[in-house]
């Protein structure tokens, strides 16, 4: 596409819907985004100013970050950008994009700190970009995290995170396979590990361009959630609060393994906004 530096953003982003339409299935939006990206400014004020063009510069910007996302490349690894739960997280291939659906594991995180506020210690397993850690720092500035993840490229990008979000906050990275050794139990524990079915990985395209090591759950999508679930209640405090983000399908299964977990504890399915099972939550 040529003539980016004369076209107006309106026509523009019309002919960038046009190109991604194959490819995305919000392309509208993807549209804005990126050019909004571009411009370094808001979605609403490139859609609110249809007078503006792009420079040389720009135009050649536009072009090589359009043919990558038309060549199937995720938006966020393309802008190494991805907001979430507000925050604006650096993200790579290298780790997991956070997704909008895991804000609910964050939503009830919150909703419990705040309203046990003598508890003030977390570990977040499988903690990827950092985002749920840093999620819950920056709105609760006086929480103990302690975030694992068995990827140290990813520990790299949440460090990366962790400078560019909350540097003042007591966030603490370490390198282990699912929960590390802790001096004491804490007070909450949030979990997303990867809970995709091997096979069923395959068919998705996602599998092409994120991590498989932040999506292959094995056989029944359920394999690292059963080691985890094993090791958890000796990391827990009594009184404490575990969340556990499932897939959709996974809900009756990942109840089972909680219940033979934590035999005595108040154990809660709760749904996405799409109204699919995606949390599971433990009150010890």
């Amino acid at each position: 596409m040529k003539g980016f530096a004369q076209a107006s953003p309106v026509r523009l982003i019309d002919q960038i819907i046009e190109r991604l339409t194959p490819v995305s299935e919000t392309p509208a939006l993807e549209a804005q985004v990126l050019l909004a990206h571009i411009l370094g400014c808001q979605r609403s004020w490139v859609l609110a100013h249809p007078e503006i063009c792009l420079n040389p510069e720009q135009s050649a910007e536009l072009e090589s970050r359009l043919t990558r996302l038309e060549n199937g490349e995720p938006l966020p690894y393309v802008l190494q950008r991805r907001e979430f739960f507000g925050l604006d997280f650096s993200v790579s291939p290298q780790v997991l994009i956070p997704r909008p659906e895991t804000e609910l594991l964050v939503e009830q995180a919150l909703a419990w700190l705040r309203a046990n506020p003598g508890r003030r210690s977390a570990l977040d397993v499988g903690t990827g970009s950092g985002c749920i850690a840093l999620a819950l720092a920056v709105n609760v500035p006086d929480l103990h995290i302690l975030a694992s993840d068995i990827s140290s490229d990813a520990l790299e990008q949440a460090g990366e995170n962790l400078g560019r979000i909350a540097g003042q906050a007591r966030v603490e990275f370490i390198l282990a396979d699912l929960i590390p050794a802790v001096r004491e139990p804490v007070d909450i524990i949030c979990a997303n590990l990867p809970y995709i079915p091997s096979d069923e990985l395959a068919k998705l395209k996602v599998a092409g361009w994120e991590p498989r090591i932040a999506l292959d759950g094995g056989p029944d999508g359920l394999s690292l959630i059963r080691r985890f679930l094993e090791q958890a209640p000796a990391s827990l405090a009594p009184g404490g609060l575990l969340l556990m983000e499932i897939e959709a399908g996974q809900g009756k299964a990942a109840l089972d393994l909680a219940g033979q977990a934590f035999p005595r504890a108040e154990i809660v399915l709760l749904p996405d906004l799409a109204g699919r099972d995606r949390l599971v939550r433990i009150r010890n």
